[in-house]
């Protein structure tokens, strides 16, 4: 749920916040008084593309920040999506847009940069937002199957299907792979040779290339070595005042010393032991010096060596490790392509299984969705009826399509808004006032199946009144029984029935326009209620009327 919003130099918007409560949040105020952005600002937050123009006048950036408190029913959906991106998990979620003057924009999730695409993705979870002309959330077609799969339950039935659409699309992939012409198979056959032949007469091995670099610096600096390996054989050893020379005076200094205090006898001994070790060491650098020899034609072989691994590296991988990964891949494939009746007679029989068991998933699925297909038409109609459009019907079509990972179905929300008129798809419905009145249905018969954690109505009530703005007042009602609402409205009818009221004004301070939004408490909703029935005059009779209104509300309520 959306608890805090915050929105800075937002065209303008200077500086607002909300504090958004449970249930029902209802936003009022006169036209033009920025009720609208306050909108925008949230569709931003469920990953909105940021126009160029939204920054405040004399501002570089417009921010708009949110915190997020994620239903119980929804956490694991969203912890996954947050892992699935690489953003970190908190118990409240973060977000915040930092919108540039020209359009580019910066996204963030609980402190971490992402990408609009990233959020639009955590925000279809999050908020699902409507508005007269906008053709979101349950108007678009490509989310009614996925709508009418929750509304049916399906969610196990379409993993499964997923599992044995993936299961069949490797084993065509591998039918593919093996299939072909005969000339072309043999083409492939000569080339995997021809390959195969080169790798295995260079015979590559682990760690060799390593190896080989180690060899070829120490037979350019042979000279070197010696040198250094002799110098110190004689500072150790054999040169004059050698270390061997001046720890055996040391040692004997401690002698005599020694039997007068025992403490000299460990030092002592570990100069001895010096002694010995520095003599030691001067032998195995003899013996090291000796053993070195300059060799131009290892050198050269070493060279020659490393630039055939080279050329290796740079065909077939990045490493040695990867060029022999390569000559077992295509080794592997060889072999599958000379063995290849047998094994195309194996991949036939598993790729008919894999298509008779995905065929098998996706006809249990399409039989759910019919099934389904008709309760959510019946119950959407039934709302719709309600909400003043008794002659409007609504049809959920499931139609045969290609079998895919999701089953064989095409699946679309259809209207017949008047009797003799076709069906017509959602979002090629004209009037705003139909349009919010099946959006407003839809939602309220799904809003348990929907995942979604927030709804937002902006001026849904287009194009309506009387009796019918006290049935969508009641219907948006119960949407916010089991999720957070938050309506944007012209009508006194629906305001009655908020949980949570705010109102937003507009004032000129200083030649520049300042908006504010204002929760209201009891004594200021009814003032509210009763300006949005009188107008500028607001009369003693508006405001009993308002009065009645909160207490019809209150009433329908308690009987809810």
């Amino acid at each position: 749920m959306l608890r805090y919003l915050r929105v800075t130099n937002f065209a303008i918007l200077s500086d607002v916040s909300l504090e958004l409560s449970d249930g029902f949040n209802v936003l009022t105020g006169e036209t033009g008084a920025g009720k609208s952005l306050i909108v925008d600002a949230v569709a931003l937050l469920r990953g909105g593309r940021a126009s160029a123009d939204i920054p405040r006048k004399g501002s570089n950036e417009a921010v708009v920040e949110a915190i997020f408190e994620v239903p119980d029913d929804l956490a694991d959906r969203v912890a996954r999506q947050l892992e699935a991106a690489g953003l970190p998990a908190e118990p409240e979620l973060l977000v915040r847009r930092v919108i540039q003057r020209g359009g580019r924009s910066r996204t963030y999730v609980n402190g971490a940069l992402t990408t609009a695409a990233r959020l639009a993705d955590l925000g279809a979870v999050l908020v699902d937002l409507s508005g007269q002309h906008q053709h979101q959330g349950l108007v678009d077609p490509k989310r009614h199957r996925e709508i009418l799969d929750s509304f049916a339950g399906c969610g196990e039935l379409i993993d499964t299907m997923a599992e044995a659409y993936d299961g069949l699309s490797e084993t065509r992939a591998a039918l593919d792979a093996l299939s072909g012409d005969a000339e072309s198979i043999e083409d492939r056959i000569d080339y995997l040779r021809f390959q195969l032949d080169e790798l295995d007469a260079a015979a590559p091995q682990p760690g060799e290339d390593e190896d080989l670099e180690r060899q070829r610096a120490q037979l350019q600096s042979v000279d070197q070595l010696q040198n250094g390996s002799r110098t110190a054989e004689a500072l150790a050893y054999s040169g004059d005042d050698a270390a061997v020379d001046r720890l055996a005076s040391a040692a004997a200094a401690l002698d005599r010393l020694a039997g007068i205090d025992a403490r000299l006898d460990e030092p002592r001994r570990l100069l001895q032991e010096a002694r010995t070790l520095a003599q030691e060491a001067a032998a195995s650098l003899r013996d090291y010096a000796e053993d070195l020899d300059a060799d131009p034609a290892r050198l050269a072989e070493v060279d020659d060596r490393l630039a055939l691994l080279a050329r290796l590296q740079r065909k077939h991988g990045g490493t040695l490790t990867d060029v022999i990964a390569r000559r077992d891949e295509l080794r592997a494939d060889l072999d599958r392509l000379t063995h290849r009746d047998s094994e195309l007679a194996e991949l036939a029989l598993a790729h008919k299984k894999a298509q008779a068991n995905a065929q098998a998933v996706a006809r249990r699925i399409t039989r759910e969705r019919k099934k389904a297909a008709g309760r959510l038409a019946k119950q959407a109609g039934q709302a719709l009826a309600e909400l003043g459009m008794q002659a409007a019907e609504l049809q959920v079509v499931v139609q045969a399509l290609q079998l895919g990972a999701s089953g064989a179905d095409r699946v679309e929300v259809l209207l017949a808004a008047n009797p003799g008129e076709a069906a017509k798809p959602l979002s090629k419905v004209a009037s705003g006032g139909e349009l919010s009145r099946i959006m407003l249905a839809l939602k309220l018969v799904l809003r348990r199946a929907d995942a979604v954690a927030t709804y937002v109505f902006d001026e849904v009530d287009a194009g309506i009144g009387g009796a019918t703005a006290e049935v969508v007042g009641r219907q948006i009602r119960g949407v916010a029984n089991t999720r957070q609402v938050l309506c944007v409205t012209h009508l006194a009818q629906i305001a009655a029935f908020a949980d949570t009221h705010f109102t937003v004004t507009k004032t000129i301070e200083a030649g520049r326009t300042e908006t504010a939004v204002t929760r209201l408490d009891a004594v200021a909703t009814r003032n509210e209620i009763s300006r949005m029935l009188g107008g500028a005059k607001v009369t003693a009779q508006a405001r009993a009327h308002a009065e009645q209104m909160l207490a019809a509300a209150r009433r329908h309520d308690h009987r809810a």
